[in-house]
């Protein structure tokens, strides 16, 4: 069990041997910075994709030494999207991180069928969260990726965000499947869903967790709302994970959580043959860093 994030960074420096971060469009001031964290602290070793002359400016403007990096000379975002993909499929990088591009850009080269780099999973996007007056981090999915999955889609939800937490040396990780109420509702497809993955997890069809479901927010992380309610379960008020019936309910509450509830996340995209960081640019140094961590852990 992990506590907090500082717990979690100090598990990724304890591996002697370092991950290498992909930096696509490094030309990034606040992206730089954040690898810069992460380099100093012995988290990862920088692969740099992007327009060299200014990467090498920032770094010279703020200070930042990363020794004899190597950087792929790319002008054109589609391009340094091209190369950075090409890099993590022949093993010269780790995992991914955008820098100053958009989005589609990148993810447009990781799902090509060709040159991409899919490999058969379902890719979705697991936040790892401190939440105060919670005893523990604990994962969100999907807040980023699926808008409405389906049964067999959130089945490989549940087995991405486990590996995960395996990743992270849980070897049961609790996993909350939540629905609006704890009882379960024919006319509800979330709640009828929910019944369905504990079965199949009793069943040993997704193994290496304990999932229950349907459960309610309050009881899979509240022990003492869950014996008022009666409710007896080891995922009640322990959750490691909660799966999220569909995307709009995991992104305003992983919202609701950093902006209303002093909360922190760390996030990324799993599901490819790497984890992709995809921090926006308004996110704060210290989420930038510790989803770089959380990368590093989980990565191969």
């Amino acid at each position: 069990m992990l506590k907090n994030f500082k717990e979690m960074a100090e598990l990724v420096k304890a591996n002697p041997v370092k991950k290498r971060i992909v930096l696509c469009c490094a030309h990034d001031e606040h992206s730089l910075d954040a690898v810069y964290e992460a380099f100093k602290e012995g988290v990862v070793e920088p692969v740099f994709v992007g327009k060299e002359d200014e990467i090498r400016k920032i770094c010279a403007d703020e200070g930042f030494d990363f020794g004899d990096v190597k950087i792929y000379n790319e002008e054109d975002d589609v391009e340094a999207a091209k190369t950075a993909v090409r890099l993590i499929r022949e093993g010269e990088g780790d995992f991914l991180m955008k820098g100053r591009m958009q989005t589609s850009d990148l993810l447009r080269q990781v799902v090509n069928k060709e040159t991409g780099l899919q490999c058969g999973k379902i890719m979705s996007h697991v936040g790892l969260f401190q939440v105060p007056n919670y005893h523990k981090v604990v994962v969100l999915t999907d807040g980023g990726m699926l808008l409405a999955p389906n049964l067999e889609q959130k089945v490989k939800i549940i087995n991405n965000a486990v590996d995960v937490l395996h990743a992270l040396g849980y070897e049961d990780p609790k996993v909350a499947v939540v629905c609006g109420a704890e009882v379960l509702n024919p006319k509800a497809q979330e709640s009828v869903d929910a019944a369905a993955l504990k079965e199949m997890n009793q069943k040993g069809e997704i193994t290496g967790c304990t999932v229950e479901g349907p459960i309610s927010y309050d009881i899979a992380l509240s022990k003492e709302i869950a014996d008022f309610k009666k409710f007896d379960s080891p995922v009640a008020g322990e959750a490691d994970a909660l799966i999220m019936p569909m995307m709009a309910a995991g992104n305003m509450l992983g919202k609701a959580w950093t902006v209303s509830g002093d909360g922190m996340m760390a996030g990324m995209v799993v599901g490819a043959k790497a984890p992709i960081v995809l921090t926006s640019r308004g996110s704060s140094a210290e989420e930038k860093f510790y989803s770089i961590a959380l990368a590093a852990a989980a990565s191969n």
